[in-house]
């Protein structure tokens, strides 16, 4: 599988979020799956690639030109792209990829996540996204997403856009028992009247498992 790892640069955080990227890396690479992430050398994400690498795993940087000039690039990669821009980073972050997994960061990383799931929820991205919750850190997020489903800005269907794990090591299970998202998923993307029919979203037998 090709995934695709939202993560951060800080060097600052708690060391925990270090090696709980790095223990990602390692897992998803002992799995065979190629990683594809921002392209960074510091902070998780240098943590999650080196963790990866360390066990022989394909990783793929993308950076926008503006780092590569400043030399925040992983000197390590199987690949590294360098591309335009910042938009032009998370197009090819997405692209292709079979699942998303989100890492604790910092506002780039929140706003690539959204994006994922704003996609979803539109039917332009179908597949699973993972939260990991290291120290708690989704957990905040994971309530204020619900609140949205309680407050009827989104439908209770969308609650199984992403799931949430609490290691590293949840990870790949939580790809493998996602449920397939519904084709249909654009037509229900409008909050509707809670008495309305639901959607089903079901199990898709043909997909990866890792």
């Amino acid at each position: 599988m090709r995934i695709c790892v939202y993560c951060a640069s800080s060097s600052q955080s708690h060391p925990e979020y270090r090696e709980s990227a790095r223990r990602l890396g390692g897992v998803l690479a002992q799995a065979g799956c190629t990683i594809v992430y921002g392209g960074g050398t510091a902070g998780s994400m240098g943590a999650l690639a080196d963790g990866a690498l360390a066990q022989g795993g394909a990783v793929v940087g993308i950076l926008p030109r503006f780092m590569a000039d400043l030399e925040w690039g992983h000197p390590g990669l199987t690949t590294l792209h360098v591309v335009e821009d910042m938009r032009e980073r998370k197009h090819r972050l997405l692209a292709d990829s079979d699942a998303v997994i989100a890492l604790p960061g910092g506002c780039g990383t929140l706003e690539e996540l959204m994006e994922a799931i704003t996609l979803k929820r539109l039917g332009l991205y179908f597949k699973p996204i993972v939260l990991v919750n290291t120290r708690g850190f989704y957990a905040p997020l994971q309530g204020f997403l619900r609140d949205m489903i309680d407050e009827r800005f989104m439908n209770p269907e969308h609650a199984r856009m992403w799931s949430l794990v609490e290691s590293p090591e949840d990870v790949l299970p939580a790809i493998q028992a996602a449920p397939q998202w519904d084709p249909a998923a654009r037509s229900f993307a409008v909050v509707r009247d809670p008495a309305a029919r639901s959607f089903a979203v079901v199990r898709d037998p043909a997909a990866p498992t890792g």
